[in-house]
């Protein structure tokens, strides 16, 4: 464990050296033109906003090509929906197989055996890009690594990440592991939905087993970028230098995704032009939040006479700064809506609208379930009238 933690902290005090050494570039990147200069070193790139999903830059975005440990964010990604399914708990404990602790590249120093909590191991994998993590993360959740595999990619597929085909964990080369800088950037998009997640992608320093086992963050973004709330890093010798690069500022958030980048200085300050271009030059008009209601419904034969309309998403529209026009809306109703109603039902629609041009639309559903009058219930009305009738 001694050596472990020698080696972890020399890790660290180069990647605060080399991090350093950098400031001084992204300073400089930060100083260029608001503007988006189009040439990128970098094999693949793609620029999304991230509740949209519009894709403001891309350069070979569906180009299939190796990620490295970008892989990890599909990693992450099963991790967060099996917590917040209830399948799985932060508090769990994994035990450490001989698999796991024999994984090479970036890692955590697992032994076989030892005992660890789904928390640590989530942060080893966001923070210190831990390949062993990977595998023990992975046979806790599916009983094994061949099982998980096959969750990732039906995952990916459920997605419609069409240019990927996963063959690991961790993102080690391998010819059957590859994805493009769109797939990455909606597996991406996706991870950001369990917000807990960036409470592990956004530390820059930390540490595991009680203090003993110190962990300095690959993403030299999360330091050095306004509103950074990651994703993942990876290189290998086939992927060369990758990153997801996600950040937030105020309404907006991005993810920029960078593969094949020649240098590790390069695969950030080309992530850094691209967010910059998207928060320089974009602004988000909001149309409505997820649940919010809408309009009180008129009802007929129920056993209430309207039902509460909420809408069934987020809807907001990406539109340059320099653009002027108003975001409205129209809504639209039923009005012949009858009962009986479940909840969650479509009940109408809201038509949102830029200069007259329709650019979305988002479902009204009914908030709660209306049962439909019955002979017991008419009964009761009519017999609640001749009493108040009588009075």
């Amino acid at each position: 464990m001694r050596k472990c933690k020698c080696v972890a902290v020399l890790l660290a005090c180069l990647l605060l050296v080399q991090t350093a050494l950098a400031g001084s570039v992204y300073a400089e990147e930060k100083a260029e033109d608001s503007g988006l200069n189009m040439e990128f070193k970098s094999a693949a790139v793609v620029l999304v906003e991230k509740s949209t999903g519009t894709v403001l830059f891309e350069k070979n975005s569906h180009e299939k090509r190796p990620i490295a440990s970008v892989t990890k964010i599909m990693t992450m990604l099963l991790t967060m929906e099996a917590i917040d399914s209830g399948a799985l708990s932060f508090d769990d404990i994994v035990t450490v197989s001989e698999r796991a602790k024999s994984m090479g590249g970036s890692t955590i120093y697992l032994e076989t055996g030892e005992q660890m909590t789904v928390r640590d191991i989530l942060k080893g994998i966001a923070v210190m890009s831990a390949n062993d993590g990977c595998v023990a993360i992975a046979e806790h959740i599916a009983g094994s690594e061949e099982e998980f595999i096959n969750m990732m990619n039906h995952r990916a597929a459920e997605l419609g990440m069409n240019d990927t085909h996963f063959s690991c964990t961790n993102g080690l080369d391998d010819e059957n592991n590859y994805s493009s800088a769109y797939d990455v950037a909606l597996m991406s998009r996706e991870l950001l939905k369990h917000e807990k997640i960036t409470e592990f992608t956004t530390i820059w320093m930390d540490s595991l087993r009680n203090g003993t086992f110190e962990l300095a963050n690959t993403n030299k973004l999360i330091k050095y970028y306004d509103g950074a709330t990651g994703l993942k890093t990876g290189f290998t010798s086939k992927a060369m230098y990758c990153v997801s690069a996600s950040a937030k500022r105020n309404n907006m958030e991005f993810v920029a995704v960078i593969l094949g980048g020649p240098t590790s200085q390069d695969r950030f300050s080309e992530a850094m032009r691209l967010l910059d271009y998207g928060f320089n030059g974009f602004t988000m008009k909001e149309g409505v939040k997820g649940g919010e209601e809408i309009a009180n419904i008129a009802l007929q034969k129920g056993v209430v006479d309207h039902v509460v309309g909420v809408s069934e998403r987020d809807f907001g529209m990406l539109v340059k700064k320099n653009e002027k026009s108003e975001l409205t809306y129209e809504i639209n109703l039923d009005p012949n809506l009858t009962a009986p109603i479940n909840k969650g039902d479509k009940i109408g629609e809201m038509d949102f609208y830029i200069a007259g041009n329709k650019v979305g639309t988002v479902s009204i559903l009914a908030n709660d379930s209306v049962e439909k009058q019955n002979f017991f219930f008419v009964f009761k009305k009519l017999l609640q009238c001749w009493v108040n009738d009588q009075a």
